[in-house]
C-alpha cells in the first residue's frame, strides 16, 4: 500500500485500501496504553481513512 496518498488517488482502490487501513488500525492497542509511536501511527491511519472516504465520497456509515 502507498505510504502517502496524493490528490490523484484512484478511488477504484478505495475498498481494498480502506479494508487494509482498518485492519492495521485495529491491530494497534486501543485501551489507552499506546506508545507515542503507536499513537502517531493511529493518527496517520485515521487521516488516510478520512482522506479516502472524503476523496471518494464514501459515507462513514
Amino acid at each position: 500500500m502507498t505510504e502517502q496518498f496524493e490528490s490523484n488517488y484512484n478511488c477504484a482502490n478505495a475498498s481494498e485500501d480502506l479494508h487494509e487501513l482498518q485492519l492495521l488500525l485495529h491491530q494497534l492497542p486501543s485501551d489507552g496504553k499506546q506508545t507515542a509511536e503507536q499513537q502517531q501511527e493511529a493518527n496517520r491511519l485515521h487521516n488516510l481513512i478520512h482522506f479516502i472516504k472524503n476523496k471518494c465520497d464514501i459515507n462513514n456509515g
